[in-house]
């Protein structure tokens, strides 16, 4: 089993702690907050808890790291450990530059070094339920993507509710199309901060003519997270909160424009660990040194489609 540092124990650092805990792969956490520090101490007594992640560089008690810090500080840590021949796990979104992404896939091709990227819905056994049902052609040709995901939620000052947010979006949109889009267009409204949009829809149009649109807010009075998948046979909807995903077998016929309606039905349903499984996956990708599902290059892939959206 190979040997993981956490780099940053907040918000969701945390997670990251209890799960390669439970994987039996966790042997140091940095974290710079003292009473942070002594309270997950005392919560896993087996594990060595240090300020500063510096000493980690030159190291050998530790195999690979997990980079869970604001994400203005992900490309220079992560460059830092790829240096030190260092395996890295970054939280998304890998950079708020696509410059820096590459900066980061091409040193991690250079050093031979794994750089996995926490695209953690496509992780989640809906989203692999839907690739497959979109391969077995269950709604015919796939038209368009509408994605969703708002509430009334944390404000960033940095990046804006796209980039906080609907990464997971685009990562799926990458994920389950398969593609670069070639055209993406973006609107925002900024109501809180002057430069941060707290609101956004981006339209994005793809070489195979499909098209996607996502609305992402964290200024919305009700939680709402769901893709629509809309085909020439039909509809998938994946309710976030409902962990389902339903068939819908309704159509318009292209000939004669009539409706044809045969009901709906729930093809999957159950909730999972998504990050169990994502950061069971990277201990799995530093054994075997295959590329991870959301790999380096996956990643500065999305980080290039929020980037053109210029918000």
């Amino acid at each position: 089993m190979k040997r993981i540092a956490v780099i940053g124990a907040g918000n969701f650092g945390k997670n990251h702690v209890s799960n390669f805990h439970k994987l039996g792969a966790l042997k140091v956490v940095a974290e710079p907050n003292e009473e942070l520090r002594a309270k997950l101490s005392a919560e896993y007594p087996d594990v060595k808890f240090i300020p500063d992640y510096a000493p980690l560089l030159e190291s050998d008690e530790v195999d690979a790291v997990s980079i869970v810090t604001p994400v203005f500080t992900h490309h220079t840590i992560g460059m830092e450990f790829l240096k030190a021949g260092k395996d890295v796990f970054i939280e998304k979104p890998m950079t708020l530059d696509s410059g820096e992404a590459l900066q980061l896939v091409e040193m991690a091709e250079a050093e031979g070094r794994i750089l996995m990227v926490g695209h953690l819905l496509i992780y989640q056994p809906a989203i692999a339920k839907i690739r497959e049902l979109i391969a077995e052609g269950a709604i015919g040709d796939v038209f368009t993507y509408h994605q969703e995901r708002k509430k009334l939620g944390k404000a960033r000052s940095v990046e804006s509710a796209l980039w906080s947010l609907g990464v997971h979006d685009v990562a799926v949109l990458h994920h389950l199309i398969g593609e670069a889009p070639t055209e993406v267009v973006a609107s925002g409204h900024c109501g809180l901060q002057s430069a941060i949009a707290d609101d956004v829809y981006l339209h994005a149009t793809f070489p195979s003519g499909v098209k996607a649109n996502i609305h992402n807010s964290w200024l919305w009075p009700e939680r709402r997270f769901q893709l629509t998948i809309a085909g020439s046979k039909g509809f998938l909807v994946y309710d976030e909160g409902k962990h389902t995903v339903t068939l819908h077998k309704k159509s318009i016929d292209p000939e004669t424009l009539e409706n044809s309606d045969d009901g709906e039905e729930i093809v999957f349903e159950g909730s999972a660990q998504p990050l169990e499984i994502e950061l069971s996956h990277f201990l799995d990708c530093l054994e075997t040194r295959e590329a991870p599902k959301s790999d380096g290059r996956s990643a500065l892939e999305v980080v290039r489609i929020l980037e053109q959206a210029g918000l």
